[in-house]
């Protein structure tokens, strides 16, 4: 924000001319093929491009010296097409990817910090051998041939009040539940962290629900089975302790308290898969999806053909209306077209259902117990009558208002809040 009598000027009027003699230095950037593209990043801002043949080349030639004309020579030789690589290298230097221009430095942004710097590559190298995926599903297939056999083991919402005391019951749910979910993200971390990416945890929402997100970006870079390991991380994470715990419960008395305590840790654990179908709210299936398909954004692709979807019902409604902007996946290649088309249908249906449901019955359950809790707070309603509304209140309502804290974060910041 500045003075209206201040004058001001934009970053691109700072930097240096670039002329065809022009030379540019460029930051440590790493390429990986990806069909007929090639994915150009830089890990340390974690920023990524999709980029065709030509470009590739240029930043290969733009990286070993030569000159925009030397370089736009040389693409013009292998190629038979002229390109403007004046311009290419403006695109290049916006997006962080020039150190210097000539003789100019060009002015970069800290990059945001990773979480767990301490933690290096080699120290969790480990989990990107094959043969880890062989224990988690080793163990997974334990716990369901013992539920097989005893079927009495599986767990139900009645597990879930294992004391007579609410209060008790909803911190320690709430402990149990955020504790995994650090765990979960842990994982993603850890995985992406062996893989040479920085990744970062912070606190997210995606529509109605809060979240702990973890920031991989340059996992694209990798191999697919690194960055489908990756992905999974947190949900192999979640079926290996439900499992460990099958196995727990088999081991323990039905009745006594440790069973009780271990068939309600089963259902925390187990609780947050259902949410990673929702791929609507780009869970980690979502990014499996997005792999597998071949897509570079199919949240936002899907999200654009969806609006463009609904402004062409809408103007054929109306008489004369204009057809307005064209379809957005038609620049995509047929594959992704179909898969953004197709996916842009579970979007819409599925963020409906969703804040129908928190109009429904989110708001109305949250609202009676925050009301409720509050009318149980002071004297004449006895010390346990107290302490549970102060339960509810402190848990209900911190997450409510950590909700709006991290949303109005979000937004202010111009993050990608789901």
């Amino acid at each position: 924000m500045t003075d209206a009598d201040t004058p001001t000027h934009t970053a691109a009027e700072d930097r240096p001319r670039i002329e065809p003699s022009t030379r540019v230095l460029l930051h440590d950037l790493a390429v990986r093929r990806d069909g007929d593209e090639w994915i150009v990043g830089r890990m340390a801002t974690r920023t990524f491009v999709a980029l065709p043949a030509a470009g590739a080349r240029a930043v290969e030639l733009l990286g070993r010296g030569l000159s925009v004309a030397g370089t736009a020579r040389m693409l013009r030789t292998e190629t038979g097409e002229e390109f403007e690589i004046a311009d290419f290298v403006g695109d290049l230097t916006a997006l962080g990817f020039v150190a210097r221009i000539g003789d100019h430095p060009v002015p970069d942004a800290a990059p945001p910090p990773p979480s767990l710097p301490w933690l290096r590559p080699r120290h969790v190298r480990f989990v990107l051998h094959p043969a880890l995926p062989v224990l988690v599903g080793a163990l997974l297939l334990a716990a369901v041939v013992v539920l097989i056999r005893r079927p009495d083991l599986l767990p139900g919402y009645r597990d879930l009040l294992w004391s007579p005391h609410g209060s008790l019951i909803l911190l320690s749910g709430a402990a149990a539940g955020w504790a995994l979910v650090l765990a979960h993200e842990l994982a993603h971390l850890v995985v992406a962290r062996a893989v040479g990416v920085p990744g970062r945890m912070r606190l997210g929402t995606r529509l109605q629900f809060l979240v702990m997100q973890t920031d991989i970006s340059g996992i694209e870079l990798a191999p697919r089975r690194h960055r489908l390991t990756a992905y999974l991380a947190g949900i192999a994470l979640n079926l290996s302790v439900a499992s460990s715990l099958v196995l727990a419960l088999a081991l323990t008395d039905t009745g006594t308290t440790a069973h009780r305590l271990l068939a309600a840790a089963l259902l925390v654990a187990l609780m947050p898969l259902p949410f990673q179908l929702m791929v609507f709210t780009r869970t980690d299936l979502y990014f499996v999806l997005q792999d597998v398909t071949g897509c570079r954004n199919l949240y936002g692709d899907g999200l654009a053909y969806a609006r463009y979807a609904f402004r062409r019902v809408v103007r054929s409604r109306r008489p004369g209306g204009a057809t307005g902007a064209g379809d957005p996946s038609t620049r995509l290649p047929p594959h992704e077209r179909r898969a953004v088309r197709l996916y842009s249908v579970v979007l819409v249906v599925g963020t409906v259902a969703c804040l129908t449901f928190v109009a429904a019955v989110t708001l109305p359950v949250d609202i009676t117990l925050l009301v409720g809790a509050a009318r149980g707070l002071g004297p004449g309603h006895g010390l346990a009558g107290t302490a549970d509304s102060a339960a509810v209140l402190v848990t209900l309502g911190g997450v409510n208002l950590l909700w709006l804290l991290t949303r109005w974060r979000d937004r202010r910041s111009g993050g990608s809040a789901g």
